[in-house]
């Protein structure tokens, strides 16, 4: 690989006498992984396993994954492996078995946010934001296809959310960065990247976290990542953030077969991925845990959302699994649920952020007909014995996919669900 001088000179010294070592892998395939969704696929997978995250395996070939139904079911997620330490981090750090409310900041295209909300309970939220425009479509289908409820697609610049102080237990920064991890994966990301660019990237970094702190809540914690090995947009950047505010890192503890470098500078505590040192690309994360205190906004009265009719409402709540635990609610012609444990922050969200997407949409009233929407067929919700289903195999579903007409017979008329190995796809 042609690697940028001023990029090779700073890793040579970097990595001393592992340079060549580093040097080869780069020369070799960039590995493939997924990350299946585990209460969507619910068999074992006999594949390698990616030793940090408990659903994620390698694959040997790079399929072309467009022309997998189970894909676009939302079976499983396309992330590369390192990344994946995010599961293992939060682990380590909060108790998953109590109600948080998670920010993942810079989210597109979902992959961390999917992670995310696999591991949280059905009484935890996650609003997972984009501040880009044009790639908040992909994340909403890619949260969609998931399945869960209890997330909340936002399109916000982080400064926004200055407006919610202390409302977050955790607040993941997958920050936008040089890119340097991805050279392998991504050659192209190299005629981009340049010192000067490191520099914009880590003042770009700062901000967001800047924006970010006064929404995370007092002992709330900030997961930090990016996919570059420069220190400074990683340990000089931690260093930053201590400087300005009362910050422990706490330690987490990575196997030590997994090859993972632990890196402990004065108080920072960091955790940097080689591809010469494991199976997966250059990537780098940091937990700190907020230590000052901070004013905590409280969810207000409800009031905001309005119920659709009781005829209609009868209606759909025979498509959800446990009708009791949802609210229904219109808004127009959309007819959509939430949790109702939820409810009063979704709202607070909706006053103060530019939502794109809450809980579920379900149906399009037509006069007197409902419309089903095509993330009720994703839903990990659905009550699919109250639907007609028709079970298709490959070559129909991919047909299906494209939105070609499909030449079946069914004895009733209406809407159907179209599955594809038992897989919902709409």
């Amino acid at each position: 690989m042609n690697f940028p001088l001023e990029f090779e000179h700073r890793m040579q010294q970097q990595l001393g006498e592992s340079w060549f070592h580093f040097l080869s892998a780069m020369n070799e395939p960039s590995p493939t992984s997924i990350r299946r969704n585990s209460r969507k696929q619910v068999h074992p997978v006999a594949l390698e396993r990616v030793p940090w995250s408990t659903d994620g395996y390698y694959l040997e070939t790079r399929p072309v994954f467009t022309l997998d139904p189970a894909l676009h079911a939302g079976a499983y997620y396309v992330q590369e492996a390192s990344s994946m330490f995010l599961e293992s981090a939060l682990r380590q750090s909060v108790d998953l078995r109590e109600p948080l409310r998670v920010l993942d900041l810079c989210a597109a295209p979902g992959g961390k946010s999917t992670l995310i909300a696999a591991l949280l309970n059905d009484q935890s939220l996650l609003v997972s934001n984009e501040a880009i425009r044009s790639r908040v479509g992909v994340l909403t289908e890619n949260i969609h296809k998931w399945g869960n409820d209890n997330v909340v697609v936002t399109n916000n610049d982080p400064a926004d959310f200055q407006t919610l102080p202390g409302f977050f237990d955790v607040i993941v920064v997958d920050a936008p960065c040089s890119g340097e991890g991805l050279f392998r994966k991504d050659p192209e990301a190299m005629t981009e990247w340049s010192a000067e660019n490191v520099m914009i990237c880590s003042k770009r970094q700062r901000r967001i976290l800047t924006d970010a702190w006064p929404s995370l809540k007092e002992n709330g914690l900030l997961i930090y990542s990016t996919c570059t090995y420069n220190a400074m947009e990683n340990e000089e950047n931690l260093q930053w953030l201590g400087a300005q505010h009362d910050v422990e890192f706490p330690d987490l503890q990575p196997d030590p077969s997994w090859g993972i470098e632990c890196v402990h500078e004065s108080k920072i505590k960091g955790y940097r991925f080689y591809p010469h040192r494991l199976k997966g690309e250059g990537f780098f994360l940091s937990v700190a845990r907020k230590k000052t205190h901070q004013d905590e906004i409280q969810p207000g009265g409800r009031g905001l959302f309005s119920p659709p009719p009781r005829k209609i409402a009868d209606i759909l709540r025979s498509w959800v699994m446990s009708p009791e635990e949802k609210t229904f609610i219109q808004r127009n012609e959309l007819l959509q649920f939430l949790p109702s444990a939820m409810l009063a922050e979704i709202e607070l969200l909706v006053k103060h952020l530019n939502v794109v997407s809450a809980g579920t949409f379900m149906a399009t009233a037509k006069h007197d007909k409902l419309i089903p929407e095509h993330p009720m067929a994703l839903s990990l919700q659905l009550a699919r014995d109250n639907f007609e289903t028709l079970e298709v195999h490959q070559e129909d579903a991919l047909r299906y996919l494209r939105r070609e007409s499909l030449p079946l017979a069914t004895g009733k008329k209406g809407f159907a669900l179209i599955t594809h190995q038992q897989l919902p796809l709409g």
